[in-house]
């Protein structure tokens, strides 16, 4: 199990291995663990998933490793979109007694992942879900998500307006944005810079995240 960050809590009555990484966990914390673990806890932020995740990738351990998520965010996107508990008692005990239940993993062509929302907003240019025109002009947010209901890999949620206005929904398994420069949000952390293309679309290997009842 991995603690994410210094102020994260030991959770009683476990019985793993406990491992106390830094937020948003490198290579250096992450990778020497991995060739013992099949099965991974990662207790943190959305963020601290992602990155434990994105190592995974890079050492091609993704078919080989189970991970369940025990958030520390109430407003987690990725336990909102996969129904996982925020209670932390719950949520541990689903994470190391669940079923493994594969989920679209998504990347970005800066070489991370996305694994509960991703956001660009304010925005003004030409977005391509597929095939389809997603944005063409000004938007106040584009959101992105994995796929919940298993379709081709991502959601793409367009709000155009600045009041009232209901969001455009996209569904594919890529999303390209050639824009004025704006800075995109993934998993609550932003970019260091802004960029004028940006793309996110649906990897190979799914993740496998433990989610169903055991």
């Amino acid at each position: 199990m991995l603690l994410c960050g210094p102020d994260t809590p030991e959770l009683p009555g476990v019985d793993l291995r406990v491992e106390r990484v830094g937020s948003r966990p490198g290579k250096a914390d992450v990778d020497p663990l991995l060739p013992e673990a099949d099965h991974l806890v990662v207790v943190g932020t959305d963020a601290d998933l992602a990155a434990v995740v994105l190592r995974l990738l890079r050492k091609e351990r993704l078919t080989g490793t189970t991970v369940g998520y025990v958030t520390t965010d109430p407003d987690s996107a990725v336990a909102e979109l996969w129904r996982l508990p925020v209670d932390p008692v719950r949520a541990l005990a689903l994470a190391v007694r669940g079923d493994v239940d594969p989920v679209p993993l998504i990347r970005d062509d800066a070489g991370g992942v996305l694994v509960g929302s991703g956001r660009i907003g304010p925005v003004r240019g030409v977005g391509y879900c597929d095939d389809d025109v997603a944005l063409r002009g000004a938007a106040r947010t584009v959101e992105v998500t994995p796929d919940p209901d298993g379709g081709a890999g991502l959601v793409v949620r367009v709000t155009r307006g600045l009041v009232f206005r209901r969001p455009v929904t996209f569904s594919g398994r890529a999303f390209q944005l050639g824009c004025i420069p704006a800075v995109p949000e993934y998993d609550g952390v932003r970019h260091p810079r802004p960029m004028k293309r940006w793309t996110w679309y649906r990897h190979t290997e799914d993740l496998r995240l433990v989610r169903g009842l055991a």
